[in-house]
């Protein structure tokens, strides 16, 4: 097999690959868009997944992908990452791709503005599928 007929199949292969993953019909890889937090009044309260939110934990809101999904979230202002976990539904402001803990918002620096243009990475699944 000649070269160019190798590098023509591999790419043929590259192609069909998706470059972003979908969970539930919805981009998560490099997915952009509005993020948002909350706290206070929901801490100690159960989240989707049965656990207590917890306002400092590094944990999300996000509406269709599954419980248990582990995301880098990057503010696309100051470059800040922070690696949460999607314990909870939401966010059920038009508009908005994530609802961050107040413990991940400080991480990005995005308190004082309440939100932030944010880029999301699904970094894993839940093995649970919960």
């Amino acid at each position: 097999m000649s070269i160019n007929a190798l590098a023509a199949g591999i790419l043929a292969i590259l192609v069909c690959i998706p470059f972003n993953a979908v969970a539930n019909g919805q981009r998560t890889q490099g997915l952009q868009g509005t993020a948002s937090y909350y706290g206070g009044r929901f801490h100690g309260r159960k989240t989707a997944s049965g656990e207590r939110f917890n306002q400092n934990a590094m944990t999300a809101a996000h509406k269709t992908l599954p419980l248990g999904t582990k995301v880098r979230v990057t503010n696309l202002r100051n470059g800040e990452t922070v690696e949460v976990k999607i314990n909870d539904r939401g966010p059920y402001v038009k508009g908005r791709i994530i609802d961050l803990s107040k413990g991940a918002a400080r991480k990005l620096d995005m308190l004082v503005s309440g939100t932030a243009k944010v880029r999301i990475e699904v970094v894993s699944k839940s093995a649970s599928g919960v």
